[in-house]
């Protein structure tokens, strides 16, 4: 299942923010266009559209940042409602980490979640995140995965 990953451009905004959470879901991610406006404050932040077969599926947003020691953060992750459920997420989810790895050459990738969003940490424990024990400035658990020297995360043979 091959997933594209590409940089949000002028084109692409309308459609990524016209993406959507299932009901319960919201609370859990800053809606699409307040992700963006971060990006557009910190050059740091680096937004993409992911895509199936040619149809926008989600959105992700990631970047490293010298000030922590050079930590890779995969900061938004998100698949539309109507694609949820498919298989498609977690497909993303690999193609993400394993573009992080190859980008950056990072022997840990870093997310964080509030949690209660248990769906997500299912999902992040099947690619060998596990909390560290840090929370960030909004009271989410911090999750860290380990990659390999040959630029793949772990538990990317799970997929």
């Amino acid at each position: 299942m091959h997933i594209s990953i590409d940089p949000v451009t002028k084109e692409l905004q309308a459609q990524v923010c016209a993406l959507r959470l299932s009901s319960g879901q919201e609370h859990f991610i800053e809606p699409v266009e307040e992700c963006l406006q971060e990006a557009r404050q910190l050059s740091l932040w680096r937004p993409v559209a992911l895509s199936f077969q040619g149809e926008l599926i989600g959105f992700a947003m990631y970047g490293q940042f010298p000030q922590e020691g050079g930590r890779v953060w995969l900061d938004h992750f998100l698949i539309d409602k109507n694609f949820q459920g498919k298989g498609l997420g977690k497909a993303a989810f690999a193609a993400l980490l394993e573009r992080l790895v190859q980008e950056y050459r990072c022997s840990e990738i870093y997310l964080s979640l509030y949690s209660e969003n248990t769906a997500a940490i299912r999902l992040y424990e099947k690619f060998g995140f596990r909390p560290n024990g840090e929370t960030d400035y909004n009271g989410e658990t911090v999750m860290v995965a380990s990659c390999t020297a040959g630029g793949e995360s772990d538990a990317s043979s799970e997929k």
